[in-house]
C-alpha cells in the first residue's frame, strides 16, 4: 500500500479528536489556521516519513500536528480578560498528548464576540491575538477576516456531532409517540369519515330538494299554461255556440221562407232567388257543421286539459310530500352533523392533551439525554485510553515488521517496473538501467519555447537527469499528444466525400436562390394585382356607401377613410358616420340602432359594388325603429331584383314583403314541425 496507510504513527484528523465549546467552532478553526484541517502524528520522525511518502507517490501536500511537543518556552501571561472574552485554550478539549501543541498554537489567542471587542482588546494588550465568533482574526501585526468561503473540518465535525445527537433525539421521540399517534390518527380518521359521510348525505338531500323545487316550478308553469288554454277554449266554445244559435235562427227563417215559397202557386217563383236561397242554406249548413265540429273539438280538449290538470295537481301534492320528507331528512342530517362536530371538538381536545403529554415526554427525554451525555463522556474517556494503548501496541508491531514490509514493497515495485519496461520497450532492467538510468545525461530535443529542434539547428549539450523536470516534461508531452488527437487514416476519403457534398449543396443553394427570385417576382405580381383589385373595389364600395348612407340617414354624412392611404397591402378602412342633427363621427358614440344601420349600410354597399347570387341576413333590423326599418326594406326591394335574400327576422313588416315564409312551430301533441307559406299564393287566394 501507498499513501497514509503505509505510514505508522498517524492518528486521524485533528477535528475528530478535539471538543470545542458550543458556538466557538469557527473562531477556534480560524485561530488554529491550517492545523484545524491537519492530521495527528506521534513524532517528527513520523511526519518526515509521511512527507517522503507524499512526495514519492505525488499525493500532494498535508499538514501534521505533532503529539508530545514541548510546552511553550515563554507563554503569554493569562491575566483576567474583559467580559465576554475567553482564552482559546480553555474552550478546546482534546487528548493529553496534543495539549502542548494546542497550547503553543493557541498561546495568546483570545476569543471575543465581535470586531469592536477585538480592536479594544488588541489596543489594550498588543501581545494578544483576538478572534471573533465569526472567525475574524485581529492582532497587532496581522488581520484576517471577511465572509467564510467554506466551513472548516472542526465546524463540519461539530455539525456532524450535533446532527447525530438531534437524530438520536428524534428517533427516540418517534419510538415513544408512534403508538399514541397511531391511535389519534385512527380516531381522527374515523371522525373525518363520519363527518364526510354526513356532509355527502346533506349535499344529496340539498340536491334532491333543488330538483323537487325545479320540477314543482315546471309543474306550476304547466298548470298555469293549462288554465290559460282552458280559458281560451271556453271562450272559443262560447263563441261557437253563439254562432251556432245564430246559424240555427237563420236556418229556421230560411225554412219558413222556403215553406211560404212552396205554398204560393199563383205565380212562378224566381229561379235566381231560389238558387241564392239554396246557396245560403248550404253555406248555413256548412257553418253549422263547422261550429259543431269546433264545439266537439273544444269539449275534447277541455276534457283532456282537465285530466292533465288533475294529474298535475296530484303530482304537485306528491312532490310536496316528498319535499316534506326531504326536509325532515335534512334536519336529521343536520343533527348528525352537529354530533360529528362534537366528535371533532373532542378529537381536538384529545390532540391538545396529547401535545401536553409530548411536552412532558420531551422534558423527560432531555433529562435522559443529559444522563446519556455524561455516560458518553465517560465512555469517550475509556475509548481514548483504549485507543492510546492500541496505538502503542501498533507502534511496537510496526517497528518489528516495518523493514520487512519496506523491502518487500521495493522488490515488488522493481519487479513491476521491469516487467513494464520489457512489455513496453523490449528492454530488460539491466540494459534500461545501464543505458537510460538516472546517471545518464538527458538529450535536449526542444527549445526553451517548447518547439522541436530541427536537423539544421545546433543541438545543446545533454543535461543531468532531474526527476521533477522530467515528470513535468512527460505531462506536457501527454497533454500535447491529447490535443493532437488520434491519426485518421481515412482523412483523404472523407475530404473527397465532403468536397462532393459541398458541390451538391452549392448547386442546391443556387437552385434555391433562382427559385426565390422567381417567387419574389410572383409575389410582386400578386401584390400589384391585389392592390389594383383592392383599389377598384374600394372605389366602388366608397361610392355605393355614400349613396346607401344618404338613403338610410337622410341629411346625414358618411364616408369610408383609409388608415394608410397609398399602402394598399397594409391599410385598414375606417367608417365615419354623422347622422343628421349630430356632430359625432365615431361609431362608438352612436346608439345601438344607429350602429346597426351603419353596419347595414356598409354591407349593402359591398353587395351593390360586388353583387352575389344570394345573401343571408340574420336579424340585422332587430334594433331599428319603424322609420329606419322602412328605409332598410326599400334597400331590400332593390337587392332582391338581382339576388336572392334569406332573412332571419322577427319583424312583421319584413315578413310582409317576403316571397315565402319558413318557420318552426309546436303542434298540439308536443312535436315540432316545419311550416312554410308562399306569400304570392296567399295573396292570390285572398
Amino acid at each position: 500500500p501507498t499513501g497514509s496507510d503505509a505510514v505508522a504513527g498517524l492518528d486521524g484528523a485533528v477535528a475528530g479528536l478535539l471538543t470545542i465549546g458550543a458556538g466557538w467552532e469557527a473562531a477556534v478553526s480560524a485561530a488554529l489556521g491550517s492545523a484545524a484541517d491537519a492530521l495527528v502524528a506521534d513524532s517528527a520522525a513520523t511526519a518526515v516519513e509521511a512527507f517522503g511518502v507524499l512526495k514519492r507517490d505525488d499525493l500532494g501536500r498535508a499538514g501534521l500536528l505533532l503529539a508530545g511537543a514541548p510546552d511553550p518556552v515563554a507563554p503569554v501571561a493569562r491575566d483576567a480578560l474583559p467580559g465576554g472574552a475567553h482564552w482559546a485554550v480553555d474552550l478546546v478539549q482534546g487528548p493529553d498528548r496534543l495539549r502542548p501543541a494546542l497550547d503553543r498554537l493557541l498561546d495568546g489567542v483570545v476569543l471575543v464576540e465581535d470586531l469592536d471587542a477585538a480592536r479594544a482588546l488588541v489596543e489594550q494588550r498588543p501581545e494578544l491575538t483576538a478572534v471573533t465568533r465569526d472567525a475574524d482574526l485581529l492582532s497587532a501585526h496581522l488581520a484576517a477576516g471577511g465572509s467564510t468561503a467554506q466551513p472548516s473540518l472542526i465546524e463540519v465535525q461539530a455539525a456532524v456531532d450535533d446532527a447525530e445527537a438531534r437524530l438520536a433525539e428524534a428517533s427516540a421521540a418517534c419510538e415513544r409517540f408512534r403508538f399514541a399517534e397511531a391511535e389519534l390518527v385512527t380516531e381522527r380518521t374515523g371522525a373525518a369519515e363520519r363527518v364526510e359521510h354526513t356532509l355527502e348525505r346533506l349535499h344529496e338531500s340539498d340536491a334532491r330538494m333543488a330538483a323537487v323545487a325545479e320540477q314543482l316550478g315546471q309543474l306550476n308553469t304547466s298548470a298555469r299554461a293549462s288554465r290559460d288554454e282552458a280559458d281560451r277554449l271556453a271562450r272559443a266554445i262560447g263563441e261557437a255556440e253563439a254562432a251556432r244559435e245564430r246559424d240555427i235562427a237563420g236556418l229556421a227563417e230560411l225554412e219558413e221562407r222556403l215553406a211560404a215559397a212552396s205554398t204560393e202557386t199563383t205565380e212562378e217563383p224566381d229561379p235566381t232567388l231560389r238558387d241564392r236561397l239554396a246557396e245560403e242554406a248550404r253555406l248555413a249548413r256548412a257553418a253549422e257543421m263547422d261550429a259543431r265540429l269546433a264545439l266537439r273539438t273544444g269539449e275534447e280538449r277541455v276534457r283532456a286539459l282537465a285530466g292533465r290538470a288533475d294529474s298535475l295537481r296530484k303530482a304537485a301534492a306528491h312532490e310536496r310530500q316528498a319535499q316534506a320528507r326531504a326536509r325532515a331528512r335534512r334536519l336529521r342530517m343536520l343533527a348528525e352533523a352537529e354530533v360529528a362536530r362534537a366528535v371533532l371538538v373532542g378529537a381536538e381536545h384529545l390532540a391538545r392533551l396529547t401535545e401536553a403529554s409530548i411536552a412532558a415526554a420531551e422534558t423527560e427525554r432531555r433529562q435522559a439525554e443529559q444522563a446519556r451525555s455524561e455516560a458518553d463522556q465517560a465512555l469517550a474517556a475509556a475509548r481514548r485510553s483504549a485507543r492510546e494503548l492500541a496505538g502503542e501496541l501498533e507502534k511496537l508491531v510496526d517497528s518489528v515488521h516495518r523493514d520487512e514490509m519496506a523491502r518487500t514493497e521495493q522488490r515488488m515495485r522493481i519487479e513491476t517496473l521491469a516487467a513494464k519496461a520489457m512489455d513496453d520497450l523490449g528492454l530488460d532492467a539491466g540494459t534500461l538501467t545501464r543505458d537510460y538510468g538516472p546517471d545518464q545525461p538527458i538529450p535536449v530535443l526542444t527549445r526553451e519555447d517548447g518547439t522541436a529542434i530541427g536537423e539544421d539547428d545546433e543541438r545543446p549539450e545533454p543535461v543531468p537527469f532531474v526527476r521533477d523536470e522530467q515528470l513535468k516534461r512527460l505531462r506536457r508531452a501527454e497533454r500535447n499528444l491529447g490535443v493532437l488527437g488520434k491519426v485518421n487514416p481515412l482523412a483523404l476519403e472523407e475530404f473527397a466525400a465532403m468536397e462532393e457534398r459541398h458541390a451538391f449543396l452549392a448547386e442546391q443553394l443556387d437552385d434555391l436562390r433562382r427559385t426565390r427570385a422567381d417567387l419574389m417576382e410572383i409575389i410582386t405580381d400578386v401584390d400589384a394585382r391585389v392592390e389594383q383589385v383592392f383599389a377598384e373595389a374600394y372605389a366602388d364600395v366608397e361610392q355605393a356607401f355614400n349613396r346607401v348612407f344618404s338613403r338610410l340617414f337622410p341629411g346625414g354624412e358618411g364616408r369610408l377613410v383609409l388608415t394608410e392611404p397609398g399602402s394598399w397591402l397594409t391599410t385598414g378602412v375606417d367608417v365615419e358616420a354623422r347622422p343628421a342633427g349630430k356632430k359625432v363621427k365615431r361609431l362608438s358614440l352612436l346608439s345601438g340602432g344607429e350602429r346597426s344601420l351603419v353596419a347595414v349600410a356598409f354591407l349593402v354597399a359591398l353587395f351593390i359594388a360586388r353583387p352575389s347570387p344570394f345573401y343571408i341576413l340574420d336579424e340585422v333590423e332587430a334594433a331599428l325603429d319603424d322609420t329606419n326599418l322602412g328605409r332598410l326594406l326599400g334597400i331590400y326591394e332593390e337587392l332582391r331584383a338581382n339576388s336572392q335574400l334569406l332573412v332571419i327576422t322577427h319583424q312583421k313588416r319584413t315578413m310582409e314583403i317576403a316571397d315565402a315564409l319558413y318557420g318552426v312551430t309546436m303542434r298540439g301533441d308536443g312535436v315540432s314541425a316545419v311550416i312554410s307559406q308562399r306569400m304570392t299564393d296567399a295573396e292570390s287566394v285572398a
